[in-house]
């Protein structure tokens, strides 16, 4: 037993190690490190000497999955989700649906030997895009803004489809009964309505929670529990956990401003960056180990044809993608122009190319492959098991390597450029929320409260960031004669918390998305953080 501890514990820090050391290659050669740790598992698990590690499908679903969905639904922007609400939902029902179909449909010729039933197994484990994939490298392809916030929102709520009609084929499998069209529909909302509910719940019960405690690590370890805790308690429940975990962190993110003080929240965003690293850094890992495992499953086939049937497989269910996005994109965008209702206009057809090569599977799908039975409800050994393993492994290297390698060559032969709106907003914000800090200010000069010299000097500074928002030269910003450092100290924080209301304001009101408001709110947190410490001086310069 204790050599067994020791050995996989061995195995665990070995693993860290890889992390750190090709993760600062894949910076260096500017790839993205998930991509670069897939390759090097793959070759490590070819290696005899390499121990197998097999991935335990539990491992994934209830450690590594709740904390980076989690992480990802921390950083979805709600303007932007509402925005592209109909184009996801119809990528996570629709085109799940439609790609389980399409495989039932043509398993004759694409997957012989398939009966329906296990056509739809691998449809419904291969329909859904990875949330933890298009969240660790859709960020770090260079796509543009809109195109990430639809990838990273289609992977995390078309959860529900999946694990629906996962669960229906493996009801079909083991009890040979075939779901009807209202119970689908009633389970359907049931997974989804209910994960959401428990989800929301559980946000509010911890932000009212941690809204009476102060104290970084604490408030950092209830977050990482409470991602345990919100998933669990859902797939308890027959509902869905990851809709559950989304809808839990998506409300704290958005409220965090009540519960957290500046000091929490910076702690907050280092220790969740840390861990969402590991965490990915293993699982991408542990899917290239895997590939050893997976061609032991399979025996009387050629090496060649196994080749074959995951390059053809692979291609199909990329071209299934690209057909129901550009199909569903222009049909629906034909059927409003002759209803004459109002809409978005149709994105570019270059802009949809990307979308579709976009979308990649993970580590998710190939831990529900794994969670096949060997057996059916009669006895029967279910011959179709390995070859779902297979191409599920097959489909998930061609998405994230090839795919993923070959994105931003695609970006830059379909002249995709990445939008400045985000930039527009953070300063129109900025300027905003400045106007607002020099308005209070003459307020206070008025009233005499403070110091009329520090009151003079902090307006001078802001009207100065009002005219450049950029950084200024110190050289001419000295302490004022009289200059109190208290007085100083305490009016800044006065401002910071207006700035902080006009800014959550903006942000209410849909003038500027989650991410902008993330963004200046973390200089406005670094300020605070240097007015306690006793450093503000220089942070001012900076800030200003």
């Amino acid at each position: 037993m204790e050599a067994e501890f020791v050995r996989k514990e061995s195995i665990f820090l070995f693993l860290l190690l890889l992390v750190a050391v090709f993760a600062g290659a894949a910076r260096r050669f500017r790839v993205p490190y998930p991509i670069l740790l897939t390759i090097i598992g793959g070759l490590l698990g070819l290696l005899p000497i390499f121990p197998n590690v097999t991935l335990q499908p539990n491992l994934v679903f209830f450690v590594f999955l709740p904390p980076l969905l989690f992480a990802a639904g921390w950083q979805l922007s709600w303007r932007e989700f509402r925005a592209n609400l109909g184009r996801i939902f119809m990528l996570a029902i629709g085109l799940v649906s439609f790609t389980i179909f399409a495989l039932i449909t043509m398993r004759g010729r694409l997957l012989l030997g398939f009966d329906w039933q296990s056509a739809l197994m691998l449809g419904a484990i291969i329909g859904a895009t990875d949330a933890i994939a298009a969240t660790a490298i859709a960020r770090r392809l260079g796509l543009p803004r809109r195109i990430v916030d639809i990838l990273e929102a289609e992977s995390l709520v078309n959860d529900g489809t999946g694990l629906l009609a996962f669960q229906f084929g493996l009801a079909i499998l083991l009890s040979s009964h075939t779901p009807t069209f209202v119970e689908g529909v009633g389970k359907l909302v049931y997974l989804s309505g209910g994960g959401i509910v428990i989800g929301l719940v559980i946000g509010v019960l911890v932000s009212w929670l941690e809204r009476w405690i102060d104290d970084g690590p604490i408030e950092i370890v209830i977050s990482v529990l409470s991602s345990y805790v919100v998933y669990i308690l859902a797939e308890h429940l027959h509902t869905s956990g990851v809709l559950a975990v989304i809808a839990c962190s998506m409300l704290m993110s958005r409220e965090n401003y009540r519960f957290m003080s500046p000091q929490v929240r910076l702690q907050y965003a280092v220790v969740w960056d840390v861990l969402t690293f590991v965490l990915n850094g293993i699982v991408f890992i542990l899917i290239g180990l895997q590939l050893p495992f997976v061609l032991s499953q399979l025996s009387g086939i050629g090496v060649w044809n196994l080749v074959w049937d995951g390059i053809t497989f692979s291609i199909t269910v990329l071209f299934l993608r690209l057909l129901w996005i550009f199909g569903e994109t222009y049909g629906a965008y034909v059927y409003r122009k002759l209803r004459k209702f109002p809409g978005n206009p149709v994105p570019k057809p270059r802009e949809l190319l990307v979308l579709t090569w976009g979308g990649m599977r993970g580590v998710l799908s190939l831990a529900a492959a794994f969670s096949l039975p060997y057996a059916l409800a009669d006895g029967a050994v279910f011959k179709q098991r390995s070859m779902i393993v297979y191409l599920t492994f097959c489909l998930i290297a061609t998405s994230l390597i090839i795919q993923g390698l070959s994105m931003p060559w695609l970006i830059r032969v379909l002249a995709i450029e990445g939008s400045n709106e985000e930039d527009i907003e953070e300063r129109k914000a900025r300027r905003i929320i400045v106007e607002e800090a020099i308005r209070h200010l003459n307020r206070r000069r008025v009233q005499e409260r403070y110091d009329l010299a520090t009151v003079k000097d902090l307006i001078s500074m802001y009207e100065r960031r009002l005219h450049t928002l950029s950084i200024e030269d110190d050289s001419e910003q000295g302490e004022t004669e009289g200059y109190s450092r208290a007085q100083r100290d305490a009016l800044l924080l006065e401002i910071l918390q207006i700035e902080r209301v006009s800014l959550l304001r903006l942000r209410n009101e849909n003038e500027i998305s989650d991410d902008v408001a993330r963004i200046i709110q973390r200089d406005l947190d670094v300020l605070e953080s240097h007015i306690h410490t006793g450093s503000a001086a220089n942070a001012i310069m900076t800030y200003l």
